[in-house]
């Protein structure tokens, strides 16, 4: 049996919602015990946030909090605020997503933490920054960002991403930033502060397009499907239905083109370079898909196979869900629920030895494990007792 990374971590997750709970997710996917702090009463937000729900658990939350267990404590209350700050000196790692400020004034902040537990890595996840008090959800960041802006139809819009990239890229990096923190305390022996906010992961990403604007001092322009760069390289018509192309160099243009019977394309002295077919990217979609609609889908895809170009088709998320690449992969994870019967999700994309991710307990219960974590607690504080007599 394979040993998960991060077994025998604890992870004390004061997170709601999904940038701090998707990184949890991570954490707990690779063997960490995380314990899920939630607001006594009604507990994270995100499991009212539905329809769809699972009996009465919005799938949103199921989607995201397997792993874990459940304490439920109000942090107004002292004594379930001294629960909270013992279960901190017991932890490798803390994750907060609350406003900056927050933690502080529940006297559960990293400077407080960390004089208690000094080897301690606490990370603070917010929309702006721990200097700034702006809340941040997902779809505020993608527009201060600047992702709505390049994303969408040229003459659209601005549009969000399909998903809450500001949420999803923000859980991802404080997982690098924690990961990082604990390589490097196993050196030092001392603890980390991180400080991570949603706008910068973002801008952090915009890689090439920061570029293009460092070039020219130019704001990039929404295209669609297709690249500013590289052509053809997007979304395009077949005979019933769409395709995407990606096509890298030269060499893989004249593979396309001779793998679909259309040779002259290659020899039009318009499309003869990448630069060329970017310059020309409107007349070069024109004669493309002048071809490609003589063509099914599967035809093209087969003819770019073929040739060795990148290509695929346009998938809904039944197609993706059911297929037998996700299963073959295992990415579909099963749990039993004790309430909720059998529950599915998306595991972790890593390999690690031939392991994977696994659904070792299902999405807790509000406050489901209160009474078995503070038992711990009760053990842990009586153990040390015992060795200090």
């Amino acid at each position: 049996m394979v040993t998960l990374p991060l077994e025998g971590l604890r992870v004390v997750d004061f997170t709601q919602a999904l940038s701090g709970p998707y990184c949890t997710l991570l954490l707990g996917d690779f063997g960490a015990d995380v314990i899920k702090v939630e607001r006594a009463g009604t507990g994270d937000d995100s499991r009212r946030w539905g329809p769809p729900f699972v009996g009465d658990t919005a799938a949103y939350f199921l989607s995201v909090n397997r792993n874990k267990r459940s304490i439920a404590l109000d942090l107004k209350n002292e004594d379930d605020r001294e629960r909270a700050v013992e279960l901190t000196t017991t932890a490798d790692v803390v994750v907060e997503n609350w406003r900056p400020g927050t933690a502080d004034r529940l006297g559960l902040g990293h400077e407080e933490m960390r004089a208690l537990n000094p080897r301690l890595v606490y990370c603070s996840i917010s929309g702006f920054g721990e200097t700034s008090q702006r809340p941040g959800y997902d779809q505020v960041v993608q527009g201060t960002s600047g992702w709505m802006s390049i994303t969408g139809a040229p003459d659209g819009s601005p549009t969000k991403s399909g998903l809450p990239i500001a949420d999803i890229a923000s859980g991802m990096f404080a997982t690098q930033a924690i990961l990082a923190s604990l390589v490097r305390r196993d050196r030092t022996d001392e603890g980390a502060y991180i400080d991570l906010a949603m706008q910068d992961s973002l801008v952090s990403m915009l890689t090439y397009q920061a570029g293009t604007y460092f070039a020219t001092g130019q704001s990039p322009r929404r295209n669609g499907n297709q690249h500013a760069t590289l052509a053809p390289y997007g979304t395009f018509d077949t005979a019933d239905g769409q395709v995407n192309i990606s096509v890298g160099n030269d060499r893989q243009w004249h593979s396309l083109c001779e793998a679909i019977g259309s040779p002259d394309l290659a020899a039009d002295a318009r499309f003869a370079t990448n630069s060329d077919r970017v310059a020309n990217t409107a007349s070069l979609r024109t004669e493309l898909e002048s071809k490609l609609t003589l063509l099914t889908t599967g035809a093209t895809l087969a003819a770019a196979d073929l040739a060795g170009v990148p290509a695929g088709a346009i998938h809904d998320l039944e197609e993706v869900l059911t297929s037998r690449d996700l299963e073959d992969r295992g990415m579909i994870l099963t749990s039993s629920h004790s309430r909720l019967g059998e529950l599915q999700s998306l595991g972790s994309p890593w390999h690690i030895d031939g392991a994977s991710s696994t659904a070792r307990l299902a999405p807790p219960d509000l406050g489901q494990h209160t009474d078995e974590i503070i038992d711990e607690l009760h053990r842990r504080r009586a153990a040390v007792l015992s060795s200090a007599k």
